[in-house]
């Protein structure tokens, strides 16, 4: 039974994702907006709900320390391995706006989250602890990225409407709406069939649950995220895959660990700095990247996946 769940698992993955990305991409072409901002928001934020729903049921029943490991860990999954996958799989062509202000943005909230998280070296305090204080900060800058978008959206729609006379059907906002609603349910819950099936395959083998949850299950809440961008860089919609990525981690650092914090305070482990640094160096290497012809080629992107491993390898001999 646990082997039909796994392939029921992907089915709703592949299937979902193909769903989403064409109804997404023609729901901006109905707004009149770039894909790249509807990758940055309705995108972005729905591929973010399931690291969204673990950090924040998490918080609520006292596990803070999961949150900011989840975060942290989906973020440098998402800047490493899906960006790596996916750009080995098709290049991803990058907006100079993506290299201005988003690319530059989430490596702000890496900044934020280092800053807020370093009491102990910052005002010598006795413990490292992310407040209720520091979760309205990650808010405010998370409401300052939606302004952005918002502006964004609206002088793109402006310029889209000169270039375009002819009118949408509204008549097929129902059906994308729809098919773009079910694929991300789809995609949600095929990712965690996947996660609990494939856990539960690896300890039949003998894997330890500690190696399952940095391998498996890590990755397994990032398969949104990986399985849309992939999806829509194939089908040459790579703005819509960059901005998924770059939107999801703004998301992670700003929204979640904001929400989270507000319901209760987060312990900041000493260890988890290391973290956070390898995803502020591959925030960097992604920019560094992006600015090379204006994409991330197939070497980029398999250099990054050679850096994931590698990161990988560390965390399994460090726990």
């Amino acid at each position: 039974m646990v082997y039909l769940l796994l392939v029921l698992g992907f089915v709703l993955l592949v299937k979902g994702a193909d769903y989403f990305v064409e109804s997404t991409a023609a729901i901006a072409k109905l707004l009149r907006i770039s894909p790249l901002l509807v990758g940055l928001t309705i995108v972005a934020f729905g591929t973010g709900a399931p690291e969204a729903t673990v950090s924040i049921i998490a918080a609520l029943e006292g596990s803070a320390g999961v949150t900011l490991g989840n975060v942290v860990g989906s973020n440098i999954i998402n800047i490493a391995l899906v960006v790596g996958v996916t750009a080995f799989l098709s290049p991803l062509k990058v907006t100079n706006a993506t290299i201005k202000k988003e690319i530059p943005f989430a490596f702000l909230a890496c900044i934020v989250l280092l800053v807020l998280m370093s009491d102990q070296y910052l005002e010598n305090n006795a413990v490292n602890v992310i407040t209720r204080g520091d979760g309205i900060i990650f808010l405010l800058f998370f409401a300052i990225f939606l302004y952005y978008v918002i502006e964004a959206a609206r002088n793109n729609r402006s310029q889209m409407e000169k270039e375009i006379t002819e009118q949408p059907d509204k008549r097929k906002w129902g059906r994308h709406i729809l098919f773009s609603t079910g694929g991300l349910a789809a995609i949600i819950f095929g990712g965690y069939l996947v996660v609990e099936s494939s856990t539960e395959i690896a300890i039949r083998f003998g894997m330890s649950e500690t190696l399952v949850g940095l391998t498996i299950v890590a990755i397994g809440s990032s398969l949104p995220e990986l399985v849309i961008s992939v999806t829509a860089a194939l089908k040459k919609e790579s703005e819509i895959a960059l901005g998924n990525i770059v939107g999801s981690s703004i998301f992670n650092i700003l929204f979640v660990l904001g929400a989270a914090s507000l319901i209760i305070p987060l312990p900041v482990e000493t260890k988890i700095y290391f973290d956070v640094i390898v995803m502020l160096i591959l925030t960097i290497v992604l920019f560094i990247f992006s600015r090379t012809e204006c994409k991330v080629g197939k070497l980029e992107g398999l250099l990054l996946v050679a850096a994931y491993i590698g990161y990988l390898v560390y965390i399994i001999i460090r726990n």
